[in-house]
């Protein structure tokens, strides 16, 4: 079970670059192909920029050519909430920090098996551990 992080706007601005508080706080998106990770090869584990929880391993990224870090599947499915976004003229699924309500991204049906998943995510929301095995 995940610990609930709350904290004030004022205390997420003091911890959290401009761009990452409009992003992970804010429900922004970064440019495509612009974001820190969205061709990275590194191993590790990449965790909510906000408060550290572990959300994807590198094994389970890919390039889905978009210009966002994508990923199949989550370390865990009780670690991303998934909520209805219809902001856009097209319905979609905002995927959030289940432990401290993040803005990671959104989910779409047309990611590679094993799962047939794409977690397209901001880099501005994830931080990549290069020192953890991903086994």
């Amino acid at each position: 079970m995940t610990n609930k992080i709350n904290k004030t706007d004022d205390e997420w601005r003091s911890e959290l670059s401009d761009a990452e508080f409009e992003v992970c706080r804010q429900k922004g998106t970064e440019p495509a192909f612009s974001g820190e990770y969205f061709d990275s090869k590194d191993d590790g584990i990449y965790r909510c920029r906000c408060c550290g929880e572990p959300l994807f391993k590198s094994d389970a990224k890919f390039d889905s050519g978009t210009g966002w870090p994508s990923f199949y599947a989550p370390i865990a499915s009780n670690i991303i909430r998934e909520e209805a976004d219809n902001k856009l003229s097209r319905e979609r699924t905002e995927i959030i920090c289940d432990s401290c309500g993040a803005h990671l991204g959104h989910v779409f049906p047309d990611g590679p098996q094993p799962t047939g998943l794409r977690y397209c995510v901001n880099s501005l929301s994830l931080k990549l551990d290069r020192t953890e095995d991903t086994d």
